[in-house]
């Protein structure tokens, strides 16, 4: 392996600053879009279903991207595809800002999709590739709270920028960011490579890339028509295609010279307890954030600027702890370090799944933000440090993309699964409620039932919201909305209460997996 890295002095701490605003731009960009849906809805005149495509357009194209990206800065350098890619997002979030219709924005977010994966996975190869021993524990601790940060800050500066500006702004401020980071890996990020001999293997690229596509798409399929089961050919045709690629993609692998992945990074049990860990904290933690910001501002009246204030609660501890984090990898074992955030990550959504109910408040959950944003500061450095160590220093490239793959595949197979839960005991508890209200004629009952079917949970408060016409007509119309939005939300709370369940589930299976796969490396073999 050739590398040229900056041994010592402050240039790479420079480097790790360029990587971290990269960073933090790419992931900023991925929560601060729920925040703007409803403007761009309305600014577009589209319906719910087309605009959750924006979302849906940049998760397919960064699932499919990554180890492609990964592979390709091993091959041509990891500074200049990580510059290529930063462009890419760039010139998206430019285009993206610029956008008249939605179908241009669902282009131009693919676009900022691809340049995202690659800032992401390329970013933490560069980590490992420039920082050694402890100082690559900080460094890591560094870089893993800018993730936590950037993920719990979104809605925050998305509500911001919404209310000072419009929704453009929440694209068009990643245009200076990006050319400051762009100037920043010019001067400061040092070029290296990974296993660059024998020939290009782009037939196991593009098998890995309609694998991956078939995998995240079947999912994302799912999550759209949650009435669709999971036999309809739309779903389980492209989770079968992803199945039988990955088989195939397997069987060349091993019987090339020279394989886009080296599959012997799969021997290691470490490394297989780390993707297995990475999957369960993006199912667990990050897809949960998606229903958590549906809850704060749908169900308990919080605008989005108060939504990301009180998840401040979440973004300051991993902030602050994350580097200290990272620092402590370097003595205590990364297993325990990580098996442990987890379950503490799972002890907050205990302490939520206890307060959620028709008159609760932010104190009433607040503690469980905070050991929600303890528990993403511990996981995150010594994971990405254990998978680095799990490997050789050559294959850090693709073990970075497969880990960020898995992690991504989790999030997509996490928002699927709570979103089922969610409509599993919401349908019939909604219909209950509904029945329930004595002063509605039972034509009514079976109109605003279907409708809230219909619109998911999700959308709930809208139907209650369109109704209220018809509960005028009522002597007593005010109580009857009231009994009505009470049965909504009682629905909803347990519906999310299934949720956190489900996530506290996630959480410990990827805490075992750390506890007793992980092992501490033997830096003889390194």
């Amino acid at each position: 392996m050739k590398t040229k890295t900056n041994a010592n002095g402050a240039r790479r701490w420079l480097s790790l600053a360029t990587l971290c605003v990269a960073v933090f731009m790419s992931l900023l960009d991925v929560t601060i879009v729920n925040v703007a849906l409803p403007t761009i809805q309305k600014s577009f005149n589209e319906s719910f279903g087309d605009v959750q495509w924006i979302i849906n357009a940049y998760t397919l194209a960064y699932a499919v991207v990554l180890l492609v990206a990964s592979k390709l800065g091993d091959i041509f350098g990891r500074k200049r595809i990580f510059f290529i890619e930063l462009t890419i997002f760039t010139l998206g979030s430019l285009a993206s800002a610029l956008s008249t219709t939605g179908l241009q924005l669902n282009l131009f977010r693919t676009i900022q999709g691809i340049g995202g994966a690659g800032i992401m996975g390329l970013s933490m190869t560069i980590v490992a590739s420039t920082f050694v021993g402890r100082d690559r524990g900080l460094a890591f601790g560094i870089w893993s709270s800018v993730i936590g940060v950037a993920t719990a800050m979104g809605p925050l500066l998305g509500g911001y920028l919404i209310q000072l500006f419009n929704w453009r702004a929440i694209f068009m401020i990643n245009v200076p960011i990006g050319v400051i980071a762009l100037l920043g890996a010019i001067y400061f990020v040092d070029e290296s490579y990974g296993n660059r001999q024998g020939s290009i293997d782009w037939i196991g690229m593009l098998i890995s890339i309609a694998m991956v596509f078939s995998l995240v798409f079947g999912l994302v399929q799912k999550k759209t028509h949650s009435a669709w089961h999971w036999s309809n050919l739309h779903v389980a045709g492209y989770l079968i295609a992803g199945i039988v690629l990955l088989i195939g993609f397997v069987l060349l692998e091993r019987h090339l010279k020279s394989p886009m992945i080296d599959l012997t990074i799969f021997k290691s049990i470490s490394f297989d307890g780390t993707i297995i860990a990475a999957f369960c904290l993006g199912a667990g933690l990050y897809a949960f954030f998606t229903y958590l910001t549906i809850w704060m501002p749908d169900y308990l009246g919080y605008s989005a600027m108060q939504t990301g204030v009180r998840q401040l609660a979440i973004s300051i501890f991993s902030m602050i702890l994350g580097p200290i984090a990272g620092m402590l990898s370097g003595r205590w074992q990364k297993r325990w370090m990580i098996s442990g955030g987890l379950l503490l990550i799972g002890c907050g959504f205990l302490v939520i799944y206890h307060a959620v109910s028709l008159n609760v408040m932010y104190i009433d959950f607040v503690a469980g933000f905070a050991l929600l944003g303890i528990g993403n500061a511990i996981v995150n450095p010594p994971l990405s440090s254990a998978a680095m160590d799990s490997v050789k220093m050559s294959q850090v490239g693709m073990a970075s993309g497969v880990m960020n793959v898995f992690r991504q595949l989790g999030i997509s197979f996490g928002v699927v699964i709570y979103g089922l839960r969610l409509s599993h005991i919401y349908d019939p508890t909604v219909a209950t409620n509904i029945k329930a209200i004595s002063q509605l004629p039972q034509q009514a009952v079976t109109g605003i039932t279907k409708g809230l079917h219909q619109a998911g949970p999700m959308a709930g408060h809208t139907v209650v919201e369109s109704a209220k016409r018809f509960t005028e007509h009522y002597a007593n119309g005010p109580e009857v909305l009231r009994q009505m939005n009470k049965a909504v939300f009682s629905a909803f709370n347990q519906g999310y209460k299934g949720v956190l369940m489900t996530a506290i589930t996630l959480v410990v299976v990827g805490a075992v997996a750390a506890g007793f796969m992980i092992k501490e490396p033997h830096h003889a073999q390194k």
